[in-house]
């Protein structure tokens, strides 16, 4: 049977994740895979290469709501080969148009039970909340792989889609930090209050016990607060996103993170891990105090915050005696999977409004975790490919927002991850202290995932060593230590 010229056919059992592992052609001229079989040398291959990579973006572009091609792709577009149209791409067990319509996949949100994010709850079965839910959500800033950006340091990458991922997750956390301090509590992204599409699939409807008046005048309150947001507010916006740009001169953009990974031995199209990712924030927050003179980082040392580190590194004189602090604690939660006696602990940070939230995810797959419900997490993925954006002038924002909310289980979390928690003084910071540690000794089966400690630590000098090679694992039974070079710490991606 001659394949359809409009349509691209995706086949097979694998997840999205085996991408790279499972991608077959099919045309209807023999000449293409003949071709690309015959092909010998180097140029050829860097070729091929490169046409694997303009794969994975389309597969992310599609995953992510976006057109996937708005002409049939040519193979002469990346090969240097005659014309000839592909029509078939094996991959996975979807189907999709090459003329451009959009597939979305959602993940399925309860009624009956409330979602925390970053410390709030929301109650979906309330029309009201739901709103609120989704406009804080894309409020959340969204950072993706990037294309078509200049050079990265001691490299020809103009990309960092494959393998920058944890990087782009530790820009999120440290987006919702920056946010946190500079901006007003409960601001929300005034663009996305003109989408008002449901993003979400709503299970198990229920009366949410509101008349239709009493729905109204809930929503004409709520959108009345949105109405704060004024000009100030959103150049703040702007100028967060423009320190996170793809150039060599924004202070956290992915050229700024790679330069300060290389003290980690770490270069362009690397895996970088949590605990590495933690420390490489460190530093660019350090070098960055023209811009951040009131913000500090300190990363925890052996699954332990030192109080006295801490305090040092906030206090200050007066009148202004204590800086704002961003706390990374990087862990590991189990052996090669996550321990389940754990979750509970997770769930009770997340509900936290001190906590930014965690630079974690699944199993050759990094993801930024903001929230749950009932058993899922919820989470923004940086696998998405999308063009470098110029941010000289008044540039878009939609790129940098992120409106379909996804969920994962519980039990897929890899136990390798880093979680960042955000005080603004001396108040907040004892809070902090206080509603940490029961959330962190919540579970009866295991000692806490990590503790604060009083004093400072031994070795001083670790304070610029990154901890990716050893973790500790505390539990009842034992203190064992455990090698993460080969886990989530080095990421496996796409």
């Amino acid at each position: 049977m001659k394949p359809s010229t409009s349509s691209a056919q995706f086949v097979g059992q694998s997840t999205a994740d085996d991408l790279m592992d499972d991608w077959v052609f099919f045309s209807t001229e023999s000449a293409v895979s003949q071709g690309l079989e015959d092909s010998r040398d180097d140029q050829e291959a860097e070729d091929k290469g490169r046409f694997k990579d303009k794969l994975v973006s389309a597969w992310n572009s599609v995953k992510y709501g976006q057109f996937f091609f708005c002409q049939r792709l040519k193979i002469s577009d990346v090969v240097s080969r005659p014309a000839c149209p592909l029509y078939f791409l094996k991959v996975n067990s979807y189907r999709f148009s090459l003329s451009g319509w959009t597939l979305k996949q959602k993940s399925k949100f309860s009624k009956r039970s409330p979602v925390f994010m970053l410390g709030k709850s929301y109650e979906l079965k309330d029309e009201v909340d739901q709103q609120h839910f989704r406009w804080c959500f894309a409020s959340l800033l969204w950072f993706t792989y990037r294309r078509g950006f200049r050079p990265l340091p001691g490299s020809s990458l103009t990309t960092d889609s494959g393998w920058g991922c944890v990087l782009r997750s530790s820009q999120m956390l440290l987006a919702q930090g920056l946010l946190l301090h500079l901006m007003s509590p409960g601001c929300t992204w005034s663009g996305n209050q003109r989408v008002v599409k449901d993003d979400m699939d709503l299970m198990h409807s229920v009366n949410d016990g509101f008349s239709s008046s009493e729905r109204e005048s809930k929503r004409s309150r709520h959108l009345s607060w949105g109405s704060i947001l004024d000009r100030p507010v959103e150049s703040t916006h702007r100028r967060i996103l423009r320190w996170f740009a793809d150039n060599p001169t924004a202070p956290f953009g992915i050229h700024r993170l790679v330069e300060l990974g290389k003290s980690s031995g770490k270069k362009a199209g690397d895996w970088y891990g949590p605990s590495i990712a933690a420390h490489i924030l460190r530093k660019a927050v350090e070098a960055a105090v023209v811009d951040l003179p009131n913000l500090v980082v300190y990363v925890a040392q052996d699954c332990t915050i030192y109080l006295q580190d801490v305090r040092k590194l906030c206090e200050r004189p007066l009148p202004q005696h204590w800086k704002s602090v961003l706390i990374l604690v990087p862990v590991r939660l189990g052996g090669q999977d996550l321990n389940p006696s754990y979750i509970t602990s997770v769930k009770k940070l997340l509900m936290l409004e001190c906590c930014i939230g965690i630079i974690g995810g699944k199993p050759k797959h990094s993801l930024f975790f903001v929230g749950f419900q009932d058993d899922h997490l919820l989470y923004l993925d940086p696998h998405y490919c999308q063009p470098t954006v110029d941010v000289t002038n008044n540039f878009p924002l939609e790129s940098f927002h992120c409106k379909n909310p996804r969920k994962m289980p519980f039990s897929r979390m890899d136990p390798s991850c880093t979680i960042g928690f955000y005080a603004k003084g001396q108040m907040e910071f004892e809070s902090l202290c206080a509603s940490v540690n029961e959330a962190v000794s919540a579970s009866a089966e295991t000692y806490p995932m990590f503790i604060f400690e009083e004093g400072k630590t031994r070795e001083e000098a670790r304070a610029n060593t990154p901890t990716h090679s050893v973790t500790f694992l505390q539990r009842k039974t034992q203190l064992g230590r455990v090698d993460t070079n080969n886990s989530m710490d080095e990421f496996v991606l796409l």
